[in-house]
């Protein structure tokens, strides 16, 4: 199994980048990985919210193949401990013939189809947080799944 991250938008902040490059490259210790980061769709104004979700969720479509168990990290989904996260990734490894693909939307969140093409959905916290810091957040926690999972010395419950 292959673990995907896919997220709109790219990232600004330097000092983010190079962490989430630190993440990135220690993950395939555990997992094959990759992280596509699909360019910020910019509707016209006058378009709305609506046609931007649309647009993205259009992105992720050609993103993903049949097979792919889809995980939307959306404030509405589980709450998972790091444990639990780490068990899930588990699982699913021995269950899945390809890839477990994450996806972070962008501002507005996702379009419907991409609602309806989505297995599962996580939350982070019921907290929102800036797209930049949910893609650090959340491959730090791959990471931290890979190492719970080896019972390496990084997690301390």
């Amino acid at each position: 199994m292959k673990i995907k991250l896919i997220c709109i938008g790219g990232i600004r902040d330097a000092a983010i980048a190079t962490a989430i490059s630190q993440y990135t490259k220690k993950i395939p210790f555990y997992w094959p990985f990759s992280l596509t980061a699909i360019p910020d769709v910019k509707a016209a104004k006058s378009a709305g919210t609506a046609k931007q979700k649309e647009l993205e969720g259009q992105k992720f479509l050609a993103e993903i193949v049949p097979g792919d168990y889809v995980v939307l990290l959306d404030e509405r989904g589980k709450e998972l401990t790091s444990r639990q996260f780490s068990e899930f990734i588990e699982k699913k490894s021995v269950e899945l013939p390809k890839s477990l693909v994450f996806l972070i939307g962008g501002p507005y969140g996702f379009s419907q189809e991409i609602y309806n093409r989505a297995d599962s959905m996580l939350s982070l916290s019921k907290m929102t947080f800036p797209h930049e810091l949910v893609r650090l957040f959340f491959v730090e926690q791959i990471y931290r799944a890979g190492t719970i999972m080896r019972g390496e010395p990084y997690h301390h419950d």
